[in-house]
Order: C-alpha cells, then structure tokens, then sequence
C-alpha cells in the first residue's frame, strides 16, 4: 500500500503545467508520452552536490519512430542530462500505454520538479505521472480538508508558476480510482479516443447500436485502422 492510501481525505487528479520541465517540453513537441516513476540519488548527489538527481522513467509511443523522436527531444533538452536506456524491464513495461515502450534513467535538475511544491501543500501523489502532449497527469491524495484544496492548489499555482486544473475528485473512502480507470491508464491516447467512442455509440451493447465501419467514418480513419487500436484496447482493458 503506497502512502496515499493511508491518508485520509480526498483523490484528486491534476492536470497540470510548469515551466523548465524537459518531458513537458519534450512531449509537446513530440508524439508519445512519458511515465514518471521513482527518483534516486545520482552520483553527483552521492558526492555531496544536490544539482542533480536521476529518475526512473517509461517513454512510451505508437511506434518505433516515434518513440525514437521523442527519445531524441529529450536527449536535446539543455534540462535533461544523461539518459541511460534500460536493457531489462523493471515490470512496468506491461502495464504501461502504448505500442512500444523504453524504459530509462535520466539526470537531471531537481529544482526542475513540481513535486515538492504539491508535497509540501498537502498532496501525495500515488500513482506514476504521465506526460504527455505537453501536460502532467497526477493522480494525489490531499491530507487536509476538502475545503482547504482550493487554497492548496492555489499555492502550488503560485510558487511552481504552474498552471493546475482538477479532472476529478473523490472521497479517500472511495478506494481511490476503479480498476477500470487504472486498466484506462493503459492505454494509448488514440486507443482511448477509439474505445471510449465505441462505448458512447453502443458498439458493447446488445444489440449493437453501430458498426465498425461507422465508428470508422466518424473518426476519419480506415475500418482496418479502427479494429487495430480498437483490438488492441479491447486486450488490454480485458487482460486480468
């Protein structure tokens, strides 16, 4: 049980911007996403300086190409420094969205990170950030009050200069995020759009309320193209 489940109060989860952030800059300029998972001491932190930290990390994408461009806007960033790809998987490759995923460790700048500040207003995040199209994606525990979040945000939205919006937000008693939402977070963001637009046309009901063939004329893409991404979510919300 990570910390956030044992603090009482409220789920949120952010949508939010800050500046001097490489995967923010990274994944805007790019495709594909980026999930934050752990930090650690870098060696120059273990020799006495604090200027730099490195962070496990997934970038993930919809194919080798763009996986490969987004990789390389990182490795461009004057905010990351050295990024050393992982040849065997930590066990987050699985569950991590996208076609194709590379994780890595990067150093880079801990006065850079956004965290601190949401720590230090209450909020503990508890899952991994996703970042993608230039936007963070936290999902947090608030320790005080539910009248105290505004405020809270507030602060954050002032000392990290960000800019921080609320998705959703639930009670702690709850049990946080369905296990259908968490399987959601699996997916790609076409993925999604696809299989979320197929549940809102009644492709899942009985009977089925539209074709794939129409699913594919009102999201502009070829019948072989839909039943791609279309599968592809399919075996990753139904994979146990």
């Amino acid at each position: 049980m990570n910390l956030a489940d044992q603090i009482p109060g409220t789920r949120l989860t952010l949508d939010l911007w800050h500046p001097n952030c490489w995967a923010i800059e990274a994944t805007e300029r790019t495709g594909g996403g980026v999930l934050a998972h752990a930090i650690y001491d870098s060696p120059l932190a273990r020799a006495g300086s604090s200027s730099s930290v490195r962070g496990l990390f997934t970038a993930f994408a919809e194919d080798d190409a763009e996986i490969e461009s987004l990789l390389d806007a990182i490795r461009a960033s004057d905010r990351a420094g050295e990024l050393l790809e992982l040849q065997e998987r930590f066990g987050r490759a699985r569950n991590a969205p996208g076609n194709v995923v590379r994780e890595f460790f990067l150093e880079y700048n801990p006065d850079d990170m956004v965290c601190p500040t949401l720590l230090e207003n209450g909020f503990v995040h508890s899952a991994p950030v996703r970042i993608e199209n230039g936007r963070e994606e936290w999902h947090v525990g608030f320790a005080g009050e539910r009248s105290e979040i505004e405020d809270a945000l507030r602060n954050v939205r002032e000392r990290a200069n960000a800019e921080v919006s609320v998705d959703s937000i639930t009670a702690s008693d709850s049990n946080g995020r369905s296990p259908r939402d968490q399987r959601l977070d699996t997916l790609t963001t076409t993925q999604r759009k696809v299989f979320e637009h197929a549940r809102e046309e009644g492709y899942y009901e009985w009977p089925r309320q539209t074709s794939t063939r129409e699913l594919a004329t009102d999201l502009d893409v070829s019948k072989t193209t839909l039943l791609e991404h279309l599968r592809k979510a399919e075996s990753k919300m139904l994979d146990p």
